[in-house]
Protein backbone atom coordinates (compact mmCIF):
# COMPACT_ATOMS: atom_id res chain seq x y z
CA UNK A 1 0.00 0.00 0.00
CA UNK A 2 1.20 3.57 -0.68
CA UNK A 3 2.99 5.28 2.18
CA UNK A 4 0.99 8.03 3.87
CA UNK A 5 2.38 11.53 4.33
CA UNK A 6 3.92 12.09 7.75
CA UNK A 7 1.13 12.89 10.23
CA UNK A 8 3.28 13.71 13.24
CA UNK A 9 1.66 16.39 15.39
CA UNK A 10 -1.74 16.08 13.73
CA UNK A 11 -4.92 14.98 15.51
CA UNK A 12 -7.51 12.83 13.72
CA UNK A 13 -10.93 11.51 14.74
CA UNK A 14 -12.01 8.31 12.96
CA UNK A 15 -15.57 7.13 13.57
CA UNK A 16 -16.42 3.44 13.51
CA UNK A 17 -12.75 2.55 13.85
CA UNK A 18 -12.97 -0.73 15.76
CA UNK A 19 -13.29 -2.80 12.56
CA UNK A 20 -13.24 -2.73 8.77
CA UNK A 21 -12.18 0.34 6.85
CA UNK A 22 -12.30 2.49 9.97
CA UNK A 23 -9.86 0.29 11.86
CA UNK A 24 -7.51 0.09 8.90
CA UNK A 25 -7.71 3.87 8.50
CA UNK A 26 -6.96 4.45 12.19
CA UNK A 27 -4.07 1.96 12.05
CA UNK A 28 -2.45 3.53 9.02
CA UNK A 29 -2.83 7.05 10.39
CA UNK A 30 -1.32 6.01 13.73
CA UNK A 31 1.55 4.34 11.89
CA UNK A 32 2.16 7.66 10.09
CA UNK A 33 2.41 9.49 13.41
CA UNK A 34 -1.06 10.96 13.89
CA UNK A 35 -2.73 11.25 17.28
CA UNK A 36 -5.84 9.16 16.56
CA UNK A 37 -9.13 9.23 18.44
CA UNK A 38 -10.91 5.90 17.95
CA UNK A 39 -14.56 6.98 18.15
CA UNK A 40 -16.79 3.95 18.68
CA UNK A 41 -20.18 2.99 20.08
CA UNK A 42 -18.81 0.00 22.02
CA UNK A 43 -15.69 1.06 23.90
CA UNK A 44 -14.41 -2.47 24.72
CA UNK A 45 -14.21 -3.13 20.98
CA UNK A 46 -12.40 0.16 20.59
CA UNK A 47 -10.00 -0.82 23.37
CA UNK A 48 -9.23 -4.08 21.56
CA UNK A 49 -8.56 -2.19 18.32
CA UNK A 50 -6.32 0.31 20.11
CA UNK A 51 -4.37 -2.50 21.80
CA UNK A 52 -3.87 -4.23 18.45
CA UNK A 53 -2.60 -0.98 16.90
CA UNK A 54 -0.15 -0.48 19.77
CA UNK A 55 1.12 -4.05 19.45
CA UNK A 56 1.80 -3.49 15.78
CA UNK A 57 3.19 0.03 16.22
CA UNK A 58 4.49 0.61 19.76
CA UNK A 59 4.89 4.34 19.08
CA UNK A 60 1.18 4.71 18.19
CA UNK A 61 -0.73 7.54 19.86
CA UNK A 62 -4.30 6.25 20.01
CA UNK A 63 -7.15 6.78 22.44
CA UNK A 64 -10.70 5.43 22.61
CA UNK A 65 -13.78 7.58 23.16
CA UNK A 66 -17.44 6.63 23.16
CA UNK A 67 -19.55 7.88 20.26
CA UNK A 68 -22.97 6.54 19.31
CA UNK A 69 -24.04 8.23 16.10
CA UNK A 70 -27.57 6.89 16.63
CA UNK A 71 -27.91 9.10 19.70
CA UNK A 72 -27.55 12.86 19.26
CA UNK A 73 -26.91 13.29 22.99
CA UNK A 74 -23.89 10.98 22.62
CA UNK A 75 -22.73 12.99 19.61
CA UNK A 76 -22.94 16.18 21.66
CA UNK A 77 -21.03 14.63 24.57
CA UNK A 78 -18.28 13.37 22.30
CA UNK A 79 -17.95 16.69 20.48
CA UNK A 80 -17.92 18.61 23.76
CA UNK A 81 -15.06 16.41 24.96
CA UNK A 82 -13.00 17.13 21.86
CA UNK A 83 -13.69 20.87 22.12
CA UNK A 84 -12.81 20.84 25.83
CA UNK A 85 -9.42 19.31 25.02
CA UNK A 86 -8.53 22.76 23.69
CA UNK A 87 -6.52 21.30 20.80
CA UNK A 88 -6.89 21.79 17.05
CA UNK A 89 -8.53 18.90 15.20
CA UNK A 90 -6.80 18.41 11.87
CA UNK A 91 -9.00 15.72 10.32
CA UNK A 92 -12.46 14.28 10.91
CA UNK A 93 -13.09 10.97 9.16
CA UNK A 94 -16.82 10.22 8.95
CA UNK A 95 -16.60 6.48 8.37
CA UNK A 96 -19.06 4.68 10.68
CA UNK A 97 -22.26 3.26 9.28
CA UNK A 98 -24.88 0.55 9.26
CA UNK A 99 -26.13 -1.25 6.15
CA UNK A 100 -29.54 -2.64 5.21
CA UNK A 101 -31.08 -4.02 8.42
CA UNK A 102 -33.93 -6.33 7.41
CA UNK A 103 -36.62 -4.32 9.17
CA UNK A 104 -37.05 -0.70 10.16
CA UNK A 105 -35.27 0.30 13.35
CA UNK A 106 -35.12 3.74 14.93
CA UNK A 107 -32.35 5.71 16.59
CA UNK A 108 -32.69 7.05 20.13
CA UNK A 109 -34.09 10.25 18.61
CA UNK A 110 -36.70 8.47 16.49
CA UNK A 111 -34.97 8.62 13.10
CA UNK A 112 -34.80 5.65 10.74
CA UNK A 113 -31.62 3.86 11.80
CA UNK A 114 -29.64 4.19 8.57
CA UNK A 115 -30.56 7.81 7.90
CA UNK A 116 -29.86 8.68 11.52
CA UNK A 117 -26.60 6.75 11.95
CA UNK A 118 -25.09 7.19 8.50
CA UNK A 119 -26.08 10.79 7.87
CA UNK A 120 -27.71 12.80 10.66
CA UNK A 121 -25.20 11.69 13.30
CA UNK A 122 -22.16 12.55 11.15
CA UNK A 123 -23.84 15.79 10.07
CA UNK A 124 -24.28 16.87 13.68
CA UNK A 125 -20.78 15.71 14.58
CA UNK A 126 -19.24 17.72 11.74
CA UNK A 127 -21.08 20.89 12.77
CA UNK A 128 -20.24 20.48 16.45
CA UNK A 129 -16.54 19.78 15.83
CA UNK A 130 -16.10 22.67 13.41
CA UNK A 131 -14.64 25.06 16.03
CA UNK A 132 -11.83 22.58 16.72
CA UNK A 133 -11.33 21.91 13.01
CA UNK A 134 -11.05 25.61 12.20
CA UNK A 135 -8.26 25.94 14.75
CA UNK A 136 -6.10 23.64 12.62
CA UNK A 137 -3.79 24.96 9.91
CA UNK A 138 -5.24 22.83 7.11
CA UNK A 139 -8.37 21.09 8.41
CA UNK A 140 -10.12 18.38 6.47
CA UNK A 141 -13.36 16.40 6.70
CA UNK A 142 -13.46 13.11 4.77
CA UNK A 143 -16.84 11.41 4.50
CA UNK A 144 -17.43 7.83 3.43
CA UNK A 145 -20.15 7.33 0.83
CA UNK A 146 -20.83 4.23 -1.27
CA UNK A 147 -21.58 3.01 -4.78
CA UNK A 148 -25.11 2.71 -3.38
CA UNK A 149 -25.36 6.50 -3.70
CA UNK A 150 -25.73 6.08 -7.47
CA UNK A 151 -29.31 4.70 -7.31
CA UNK A 152 -30.04 6.67 -4.13
CA UNK A 153 -32.84 9.21 -3.93
CA UNK A 154 -33.67 11.70 -1.17
CA UNK A 155 -37.31 11.10 -0.22
CA UNK A 156 -38.20 14.43 1.35
CA UNK A 157 -41.79 13.24 1.71
CA UNK A 158 -40.71 10.32 3.90
CA UNK A 159 -37.05 10.63 4.91
CA UNK A 160 -37.59 8.25 7.84
CA UNK A 161 -39.11 5.44 5.77
CA UNK A 162 -42.27 5.18 7.86
CA UNK A 163 -44.04 3.82 4.78
CA UNK A 164 -42.92 0.73 2.82
CA UNK A 165 -39.46 0.41 4.32
CA UNK A 166 -36.87 -0.94 1.89
CA UNK A 167 -33.53 -1.95 3.47
CA UNK A 168 -31.34 -1.21 0.47
CA UNK A 169 -33.20 1.86 -0.77
CA UNK A 170 -33.00 3.38 2.71
CA UNK A 171 -29.28 2.59 2.76
CA UNK A 172 -28.85 4.17 -0.68
CA UNK A 173 -30.61 7.32 0.50
CA UNK A 174 -28.29 7.58 3.52
CA UNK A 175 -25.13 7.18 1.43
CA UNK A 176 -26.32 9.69 -1.15
CA UNK A 177 -26.95 12.03 1.78
CA UNK A 178 -23.35 11.48 2.93
CA UNK A 179 -22.05 12.45 -0.48
CA UNK A 180 -24.27 15.53 -0.52
CA UNK A 181 -22.95 16.42 2.95
CA UNK A 182 -19.36 16.36 1.70
CA UNK A 183 -20.15 18.34 -1.44
CA UNK A 184 -22.22 21.02 0.29
CA UNK A 185 -19.67 21.39 3.09
CA UNK A 186 -17.12 22.13 0.36
CA UNK A 187 -19.46 24.72 -1.15
CA UNK A 188 -19.97 26.37 2.23
CA UNK A 189 -16.25 26.40 3.04
CA UNK A 190 -15.61 28.24 -0.23
CA UNK A 191 -18.46 30.70 0.42
CA UNK A 192 -17.20 31.35 3.95
CA UNK A 193 -13.55 31.53 2.85
CA UNK A 194 -12.56 28.79 5.29
CA UNK A 195 -9.34 26.78 4.83
CA UNK A 196 -11.38 23.59 5.36
CA UNK A 197 -11.17 20.88 2.70
CA UNK A 198 -14.22 18.61 2.44
CA UNK A 199 -13.80 15.38 0.48
CA UNK A 200 -15.73 12.15 -0.09
CA UNK A 201 -14.75 8.57 -0.81
CA UNK A 202 -16.25 5.16 -1.45
CA UNK A 203 -14.56 1.78 -0.88
CA UNK A 204 -15.88 -0.10 -3.88
CA UNK A 205 -16.76 -3.63 -2.83
CA UNK A 206 -14.56 -4.29 0.18
CA UNK A 207 -14.76 -7.36 2.37
CA UNK A 208 -15.83 -6.14 5.84
CA UNK A 209 -18.50 -7.14 8.34
CA UNK A 210 -20.73 -4.20 7.32
CA UNK A 211 -23.05 -6.19 5.08
CA UNK A 212 -23.51 -9.09 7.48
CA UNK A 213 -23.82 -6.90 10.59
CA UNK A 214 -26.69 -4.89 9.13
CA UNK A 215 -28.63 -7.91 7.95
CA UNK A 216 -28.15 -9.55 11.37
CA UNK A 217 -29.85 -6.75 13.31
CA UNK A 218 -32.88 -8.03 15.15
CA UNK A 219 -31.93 -11.66 14.62
CA UNK A 220 -30.59 -14.26 16.99
CA UNK A 221 -27.72 -15.38 14.77
CA UNK A 222 -25.29 -13.53 12.49
CA UNK A 223 -26.09 -13.59 8.79
CA UNK A 224 -23.22 -14.67 6.49
CA UNK A 225 -21.79 -11.75 4.56
CA UNK A 226 -21.63 -13.42 1.17
CA UNK A 227 -19.06 -10.96 -0.17
CA UNK A 228 -16.89 -13.58 -1.81
CA UNK A 229 -19.69 -14.45 -4.21
CA UNK A 230 -19.13 -11.10 -5.90
CA UNK A 231 -16.90 -11.29 -9.00
CA UNK A 232 -14.98 -8.17 -7.93
CA UNK A 233 -14.06 -7.63 -4.29
CA UNK A 234 -11.01 -6.58 -2.33
CA UNK A 235 -9.50 -6.69 1.13
CA UNK A 236 -9.77 -3.92 3.66
CA UNK A 237 -6.18 -2.75 3.06
CA UNK A 238 -6.97 -1.76 -0.54
CA UNK A 239 -10.55 -0.79 0.25
CA UNK A 240 -9.42 1.82 2.79
CA UNK A 241 -7.14 3.61 0.34
CA UNK A 242 -9.76 6.00 -1.11
CA UNK A 243 -10.78 7.15 2.37
CA UNK A 244 -7.16 7.57 3.46
CA UNK A 245 -6.42 9.58 0.32
CA UNK A 246 -9.51 11.73 0.93
CA UNK A 247 -8.44 12.24 4.55
CA UNK A 248 -4.73 13.02 4.22
CA UNK A 249 -3.64 12.67 0.59
CA UNK A 250 -1.53 15.64 -0.48
CA UNK A 251 -3.23 15.83 -3.88
CA UNK A 252 -6.80 15.53 -2.56
CA UNK A 253 -8.95 18.59 -3.23
CA UNK A 254 -12.18 19.91 -1.80
CA UNK A 255 -15.38 18.77 -3.46
CA UNK A 256 -13.72 15.72 -5.03
CA UNK A 257 -14.86 12.10 -4.78
CA UNK A 258 -12.36 9.24 -4.56
CA UNK A 259 -12.80 5.53 -5.16
CA UNK A 260 -11.32 2.42 -6.79
CA UNK A 261 -10.25 2.64 -10.41
CA UNK A 262 -10.99 -0.97 -11.38
CA UNK A 263 -13.97 -2.67 -13.05
CA UNK A 264 -17.31 -1.02 -12.19
CA UNK A 265 -15.57 0.96 -9.45
CA UNK A 266 -15.46 -2.17 -7.31
CA UNK A 267 -11.73 -2.67 -6.80
CA UNK A 268 -8.30 -1.30 -7.60
CA UNK A 269 -6.04 1.64 -6.86
CA UNK A 270 -7.55 4.96 -5.85
CA UNK A 271 -8.59 7.50 -8.43
CA UNK A 272 -10.84 10.55 -8.69
CA UNK A 273 -14.31 9.29 -9.59
CA UNK A 274 -17.22 11.11 -11.16
CA UNK A 275 -19.93 12.57 -8.98
CA UNK A 276 -23.03 10.47 -9.77
CA UNK A 277 -25.98 12.22 -11.31
CA UNK A 278 -27.97 11.65 -8.13
CA UNK A 279 -25.63 14.04 -6.26
CA UNK A 280 -25.05 16.81 -8.80
CA UNK A 281 -27.87 19.15 -7.82
CA UNK A 282 -26.60 21.99 -5.64
CA UNK A 283 -30.20 22.84 -4.77
CA UNK A 284 -30.75 19.28 -3.53
CA UNK A 285 -27.63 19.46 -1.38
CA UNK A 286 -28.61 22.83 0.07
CA UNK A 287 -32.18 21.69 0.79
CA UNK A 288 -31.04 18.51 2.52
CA UNK A 289 -28.54 20.49 4.61
CA UNK A 290 -31.32 22.80 5.81
CA UNK A 291 -33.54 19.86 6.73
CA UNK A 292 -30.67 18.22 8.63
CA UNK A 293 -30.07 21.42 10.59
CA UNK A 294 -33.70 21.36 11.70
CA UNK A 295 -33.69 17.65 12.56
CA UNK A 296 -30.44 17.71 14.54
CA UNK A 297 -30.62 21.20 16.01
CA UNK A 298 -27.04 21.84 14.89
CA UNK A 299 -25.44 24.26 12.45
CA UNK A 300 -22.03 25.52 11.48
CA UNK A 301 -20.55 28.31 13.62
CA UNK A 302 -21.36 31.79 12.40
Amino acid sequence: MPKLPDQTGRRVVVTGSNSGTGRETATRLAEAGASVVIAVRTTPKGDEAAAAIRRQFPHADVEVRELDLADLASVRRFAAGIIDDDRPLDVLVNNAGVMAPPKRFETVDGFELQFGTNYLGPFALTNLLMPALLRAEAPRVATMSSLAAIPGRIRFGDLQWTRRYSPFRAYAQSKLADLLLALHLHTLSVELDWPLVSTAAHPGYTRTNLQAAGRSLGGSRPVPGGQRAMPFNQGVEQGSEPLLFAAVGRAAVGGAYYGPSGPFGMTGPTTTVSIPGSARSTDLARSLWAVAEDLTGTSLPA
